[in-house]
């Protein structure tokens, strides 16, 4: 039970920060992109899908390798190995990511030149070019402490880095956002640079005096030789297959407004449309998946443990009960989408084309955030060559639509592309996770459920609240109607069975919360310990760290 606690206290600290940063990047993003404007964020995001790809050349799947690595070391008691492990891990990001920040820096014209086609990129890859050794670096430091379980440390970086990165992006536009939309993309860029240098001497620190603390072995029977092939097995298919991926990403998104420019739209009207889809939009659809990443990140250590110390049972109840809240979580997210998309494009964005494209987006939330998660346990599960090869498969599929549909249909074109790619992805890697662990889905319990207590929840809210025509403002009628759903839609779950007592005595005991109901299901029912998948097996079997 202690390891599913400081699992639960690990991931409420994740959520935490991570709604904390979120809610700051949304409302801060709603800033930017009033001031500089949606031509200029569709210019940024064009230059942001570039150094995407330097990035992912860059870091080369090391924070899997290091949260794997580090797991499977502290799984045998061995800190030496960590540190041999972490060494190693070092030295592979300093080779990447000096490589890949070469290659952009010198290349950064013709790239403007011939493939953004827009000479005001240039510099502000360049700028980009110079972070990619700290960004890397630091992706080891936060696999690092995702595997040792001190996620709290992630959070102090990355709370810091996102403030930073305000303070400096509000002075720049100070100076710059006059001069036009090159500045603009300049300012936005020369921000995040220092406060991704910001990030990597805070974690640096972090984990150079939690290393002196925690990891007190200094030597290890495993040989360098051994440590480095570990760490190719993990990082190089990843990487290789993340290249690809990334690469046809790229192209994914220099095609957008080049498809939309040949359905009719000129250059700064398609701009515009790209800018309003992936800087506004994407951002309000993903704000949520704060919560649910955060205990997906988790998952990733403790799946990949279960698995070393062949733990089936313990994997399938990790597995099963991580897919069932998780379309608990997203069927919620999805309805308050839907119920408020008019609202909540007007509160943050003042927009009525936001608003419009969160209401198409929101159906596919279940199904996004589902394979986020997935993919998660496929990682933990060693199956992170089988994920990219997936993901590879739906980026070249993106393409292959984008091509097709957006000449003919425009930006609609795009939001069916993101739909048929959603549905194709998820399915197969929800197959795989099927396969590998062996459970066994309920359909009605798992989606119908669901989706029964949403729809019941979202038409009792709306009732009411049209009923008693409250003289509020409609931020407070937003917030509040919102809640009532959500106490709606748990009423609801409990009566449709998505979740049952079974469920809400496993939270009970995670979160030590004592209530009659909760032991009175343990003892009338006598199921208790079936209800609590990481209980004792994880306190006689899994190394306490």
């Amino acid at each position: 039970m202690k390891g599913l606690r400081r699992f639960f206290g690990n991931a409420f600290l994740l959520t935490v920060s991570a709604l904390i940063m979120r809610s700051i990047s949304v409302s801060f993003g709603a800033y930017v992109s009033n001031t500089a404007g949606a031509e200029a964020m569709g210019l940024f995001s064009l230059i942001m899908s570039v150094f995407g790809f330097a990035l992912t050349l860059a870091t080369s799947g090391i924070n899997l390798a290091v949260t794997r690595m580090v797991s499977e070391a502290l799984a045998e008691n061995d800190d030496g190995l960590v540190r041999r492990s972490i060494r190693k891990c070092l030295f592979y990001c300093i080779i990447c990511s000096f490589l890949a920040g070469g290659v952009l820096f010198i290349f950064a014209e013709q790239i403007g030149d011939y493939i953004l086609k827009d000479t005001r990129t240039i510099f502000s890859l360049r700028v980009l070019a110079a972070t990619l050794p700290f960004i890397s670096i630091t992706a080891a430091f936060n696999g690092y402490f995702t595997a040792v379980r001190r996620v709290y440390k992630n959070t102090i970086y990355q709370i810091s880095e996102q403030l930073i990165k305000m303070y400096f992006t509000v002075k720049m536009f100070e100076l710059y956002i006059d001069r036009g939309i090159e500045y603009a993309c300049i300012a936005l860029v020369v921000s995040d640079a220092i406060s991704e240098f910001s990030a990597f001497i805070i974690s640096g620190t972090l984990y150079y005096f939690d290393r002196k603390k925690h990891i007190k072995g200094k030597t290890t029977a495993v040989s360098d030789t051994l440590v480095t092939k570990k760490l190719c097995s993990i990082a190089i298919p990843v990487a290789l297959s993340t290249y690809i991926r990334s690469g046809l990403l790229t192209i994914e998104h220099i095609l957008i407004p080049r498809g939309l420019t040949k359905s009719g739209a000129a250059h700064s009207v398609a701009l515009a449309a790209y800018g309003t889809l992936s800087s506004m939009v994407m951002p309000i659809i993903f704000f949520p998946t704060a919560i649910l990443s955060s205990f997906a990140s988790l998952l990733v250590p403790e799946l990949a443990e279960a698995a070393v110390q062949k733990k089936k049972t313990l994997v399938q109840n990790i597995a099963t009960r991580a897919f069932r809240y998780s379309l608990i979580f997203s069927f919620g997210i999805s309805g308050i989408l839907i119920t408020f998309s008019g609202e909540l494009g007007m509160l943050i964005y003042e927009s009525t084309e936001v608003s419009r494209y969160i209401s198409l987006l929101a159906p596919l939330v279940p199904v996004m955030y589902l394979d986020s998660v997935t993919d998660a346990m496929l990682k933990g599960l060693g199956q992170q060559v089988y994920s990219m090869n997936v993901n590879i498969f739906d980026a070249l599929l993106s393409i292959i639509l984008v091509i097709i549909l957006l000449p003919n249909y425009g930006i609609f074109g795009y939001i069916i592309t993101i739909y048929i790619t959603e549905l194709a992805n998820a399915a197969l890697s929800i197959l795989r996770l099927i396969s590998i662990t062996d459970i066994r889905p309920r359909v009605f319990k798992w989606v119908f459920a669901p989706l029964i207590s949403v729809l019941g929840s979202s038409a009792v809210s709306r009732f009411i609240f049209g009923y008693l025509n409250l003289p509020i403002s409609l931020t407070t009628e937003v917030v509040l109607n919102a809640c009532l759903m959500l106490i709606f839609y748990f009423a609801f779950i409990r009566f449709t069975g998505a979740m049952s007592r079974r469920d809400y005595a496993w939270f009970n005991g995670a979160l030590k919360i004592r209530s009659s109901s909760a032991k009175e299901c343990s003892r009338d029912r006598g199921d208790l310990p079936n209800s609590l998948p990481l209980q004792r097996e994880r306190l006689r079997n899994i190394r306490k760290c």
